[in-house]
Parts: structure tokens; sequence; C-alpha cells
């Protein structure tokens, strides 16, 4: 082989290999902003490997396998920020007002835990529970202390467990009064069952308005579509479309790694954009995902691109029926499992 060939041949690998380094990249940076919009990574159901089914023109669309619910899931509503289906709950019970001092060194060591937490406190003069806050001790005789068993991060773990129920303990220790935690073997094991649950749930829905072959929207065009159909540009460099109530029903992204900050869209361009759904995250999800194809067909005419799956498909009759009984699958076992989609639980538990 010459000189020449062999040179070739490394120029070439080299090409094919920044290609899909650059792919790799770009997919990165859009899975990244999908977390920032909704929280942790969750599937997109038009990626997800394992639940599809073959169509006539051949094309992969997803399917739901249905869950079996993984024990009872009683009903019951937060009471001043506490959930005893999302919450590992334990209690201190004092005689006398509790210093601000302890309630303080409690909420810092708690904070350590690495899931979200709250503290409510027993009024000495209402006989009330009320939250907690900084500044406000000498009030309280009585403190329930929670952690969150799971959030999108996955479930919270023994040594995350051990950290706060110690830090209970040793508050208590200080008052000094009994504290009371629950056992930690069957906490730990609801939050496998939960999390296993989540997981299954944890889908988005995406579809793609992409530029014509060799040409880029611009950053100002695409945010004078966005904002016509709907959408307002916010912080985290993603446009959201909001009910009246300010909850996030879905989402425009970049479909390439660079967000859309205000400071920098006037010079961007790009070759797509992202719709997204977060399915667990909003209730209706069916006539949600009616609502996001509507808009994004506006987004599509006004950019003059073209929508389309993440295969890059025209989407279909029959594809968009699938994932509208995917949605009401996951919604119905949610109900199942008294997590209503779109309800507070909800949204902390795929936050």
């Amino acid at each position: 082989m010459s000189d020449l060939q062999l040179s070739l041949l490394v120029i070439g690998a080299v090409v094919v290999g920044a290609v899909y380094l650059y792919n790799g990249l770009q997919e990165r940076g859009y899975r990244r902003r999908m977390q920032q919009a909704f929280g942790s990574g969750h599937d997109d159901v038009l990626l997800k490997a394992g639940v599809e089914s073959a169509l006539t023109d051949g094309r992969l669309e997803p399917q739901l396998v249905p869950q079996e619910p993984h024990g009872s899931r009683p009903d019951t509503d937060a009471v001043n920020g506490l959930d005893a289906v999302l919450d590992y709950v334990a209690e201190i019970n004092a005689d006398d007002p509790i210093a601000d001092a302890v309630i303080g060194e409690l909420t810092s060591r708690i904070a350590s835990c690495g899931k979200p937490v709250h503290i409510s406190g027993l009024d000495v003069q209402s006989g009330t529970w009320e939250d907690v806050v900084r500044g406000r001790g000498g009030r309280f005789r009585g403190l329930r202390v929670s952690l969150q068993l799971v959030n999108r991060t996955g479930a919270v773990n023994s040594a995350q467990l051990a950290t706060f129920c110690d830090a209970v303990k040793s508050c208590a220790e200080k008052i000094p009064a009994p504290a009371t935690c629950p056992d930690t073997h069957a906490a730990l094991k609801r939050a496998r069952e939960l999390d296993a649950f989540c997981a299954d749930a944890d889908v988005a829905v995406g579809f793609n308005v992409i530029a014509p072959e060799g040409a880029t929207f611009q950053g100002t065009r695409i945010r004078a579509a966005a904002e016509a159909a709907g959408f307002k540009l916010e912080p985290d460099g993603v446009f959201h479309y909001r009910n009246e109530q300010r909850q996030t029903l879905f989402t425009l992204d970049n479909h390439e790694p660079a967000p859309f900050l205000p400071e920098s869209i006037k010079g961007l361009t790009t070759r797509g954009v992202t719709l997204l759904l977060d399915v667990p995250r909003v209730a209706n999800g069916a006539g949600i995902l009616d609502r996001m194809l509507e808009v994004a067909g506006a987004v599509a005419h006004s950019l003059g691109g073209r929508l389309v799956d993440d295969n890059r498909a025209p989407l279909t009759e029959p594809g968009i029926a699938r994932i509208k009984e995917q949605v009401r699958s996951i919604h119905a076992a949610m109900e199942l499992h008294g997590i209503p989609a779109g309800g507070a639980r909800a949204l902390q538990l795929f936050s």
C-alpha cells in the first residue's frame, strides 16, 4: 500500500470518527436540556427500545407493556407537607418548646441527605401543625420530619436514610426528647418498589420540526413562531407552554446542543426544534398531546419546516393513536397507584 493510500485511509477514519463524535455530542446536549426542562432524565416514547411494534410501513412504533401495581398505594392526601406514600416520617415529641438552635441544626443536617426534606411543627399555642421556618423556634413542642423516598434521581438508599435518622435522634437527645424512626428496612423496600413503578411511568413524548434539506432555522424566526404559538422563553434556555396555573404542559427546545438563551438567540441557527411532553407531570395527557400536535403543526408552518418523529419519518395517524394509547395506559396505572398524573404527588415524584 502506497503512502498516499495509507494517508487517505487515515484521513477517512478521522472524518468518520469526527462525525460520530459530533452526533454523540448533539444527542448528549439534547438529553441534558430535556433533563433541565423537566428534571432528571426519562424515556422518550418515540425512542424507547424493547416496547416497540412494527407497523405495516416497517417503521417501529412504541407499545406500552402494562405493569402490575407493586402493592397497594392508598390515595392519602399530603398533610402539612407530609405524604404517607412518598415520605419516610420521623417524629420528635417534647414536653417543652424546642429551641430554635436545635431546629436549625436539624434542618441543616437533614438537608445533606440528598433527597427532598420537610419539617412540620406542633404549635404550643394553637395545637396545630404548621411548616417550620428558621427563626421561629420556641413555638413547637413536637416535630414531624420527612424524607422523600423517591424522585427522578432514584430511590433513597440505606446510607441516606441512616444519615437522616441519625440527625433526628441526635437532635432529639439535645432537647432532650424521645424520637421515633419507623422501620428503615420496610421504608427501603417501599422506596425500591415505588421507584420501579416510576421508572416504567417516566416517559416523554417528543416531536421534531426540521428545516428543509440544506437549510437552517434562524433563532429570531424560531422565537417569533414559538411566541405566536403560545410559548414563552424562560431562563433555562427552553420555551415553555404553560396553562393558567403556570404548570408546564410541554416545551420547545433546540434539537442541537445550544440552548435558546435570550442574549444569543438572535445569532443562533439550527436544523430543527423539538417539542416535548412529560407524560407523568400532566393531567389529561391525550388531550395535551392533541394540543401539542396542533402547536407543533403551527410552528412547522411558520418556520417552513417538516413535522417528524425522532427517526425523521412523517407522523402517521396510526402512530399517533398508539402514542395516545400509551399515555392513557400510563395515566391509568398512575391512578391505580394513587399517583394521579399532573397532581401534587406526581409532581413531587417526577422532579
